[in-house]
């Protein structure tokens, strides 16, 4: 196990910056998610912790050793990929011993190493298939077996469930984190799926541009985003943003009415909301409220997400699941006081909650 230190990290391709002096500490045994839209920059990061890139500037230390020019078998870390990687010639015994092949070990030692990380991830009664009779998660966990054997310092998964089904990526998200909880080993992990990062990561690092954002726990994201582009790419379903403005110590949100109290600041905002704030109700209470016609409805069994119109934005409220209002039928959307989240419209960063 190791920490992970990137101190002013950069990437580029020619002239053009990719990743933009990024600093972040990682530390021994966490389970750190890097999650952004495409291009962001978090693959590209992850690939220059792994070796698999060059370090354009700044310094990469894991383990306290400064790695920028070690080869990547040099740095003991596993990588686990998209697409899994694994060879249908080989036995799943085989592929998840493909990396002790070169090493020293004696065959019985190997031998032992798959046996075991076989046993740890279910796959013991499959070492001798072949890939081709196996699942998408039975191969992804050969893949990740094949990680585990070397018994690294570090474990990189570059976005390993995006090939499979809700479901099964449902029960990898589940398998996943248990080994982790069960080896302790330093976890970096890209996607782009925000829940794959919220119910995962210790941490989460949010970029865009080939900027860090912010870094935190998923409950600190969710509840206090620095900016709009967090507000909205944490938490599902998006926050919603309604145009609105302060002056006075009050608050104006088009198309809605603020019984909320008094507000500090001048100027343009814009107000945020988070669905599961924001409910379907049959009175306005002290806080937030709105009344328009709903444009549709998702029923989801437990709870049923409203679009309402308000203010010409459309906006996500909750009701329970067997509440599902008719299309064109107008309803009152409420969110009670400190729910509501205020972002400059200038520089998108956060200014508090009201």
């Amino acid at each position: 196990m190791a920490k992970i230190e990137l101190q002013g990290l950069v990437k580029e391709y020619g002239r053009t910056r990719v990743v933009h002096g990024i600093d972040l500490a990682i530390e021994d045994g966490e389970f750190v998610v890097f999650v952004g839209p495409s291009g962001c920059g978090k693959s590209t990061t992850l690939r220059m912790i792994a070796g698999l890139e060059d370090i354009s500037g700044g310094t990469l230390i894991i383990g306290g050793e400064v790695v920028n020019q070690r080869e990547p078998k040099q740095r003991n870390i596993a990588m686990v990929f998209q697409n899994y990687a694994i060879y249908p010639h080989m036995t799943v015994g085989q592929n998840i011993g493909f990396g002790l092949y070169t090493s020293k070990l004696p065959k019985a030692e190997k031998r032992k190493r798959i046996e075991e990380t076989g046993k740890i991830l279910g796959l013991e009664a499959l070492l001798d298939r072949r890939p081709a009779a196996l699942s998408g998660g039975q191969r992804q966990r050969v893949a990740i077996g094949r990680a585990m054997v070397r018994d690294p310092v570090a474990f990189l998964f570059d976005e390993p469930l995006s090939n499979l089904d809700a479901q099964l990526r449902g029960q990898m998200r589940i398998e996943i984190k248990r080994l982790h909880q069960r080896l302790g080993t330093t976890v970096v992990y890209v996607t782009h799926d925000q829940i794959e990062a919220m119910t995962m990561a210790d941490r989460i690092v949010v970029m865009k541009d080939g900027h860090i954002l912010q870094v935190g726990t998923p409950s600190d994201l969710y509840e206090n985003p620095v900016d709009m582009f967090t507000a909205r790419f944490i938490g599902s379903p998006s926050m919603n943003l309604l145009p609105g403005s302060m002056a006075s110590g009050k608050l104006t949100v088009e198309g809605a009415t603020w019984s909320g109290g008094t507000v500090s600041g001048t100027g343009e905002v814009r107000v945020g909301v988070r669905p599961h704030d924001l409910e379907v109700a049959e009175t306005a209470g002290s806080g937030l409220s709105a009344t328009g016609p709903v444009v549709a409805v998702e029923p989801l069994g437990a709870e049923t997400l409203v679009h309402v119109e308000v203010g010409g934005e459309t906006v996500i409220a909750t009701a329970p699941g067997r509440v599902v209002p008719p299309i064109g039928s107008s309803v009152t959307v409420a969110a009670p006081t400190g729910s509501l989240h205020l972002f400059d419209v200038a520089t998108e960063k956060a200014l508090g909650r009201a």
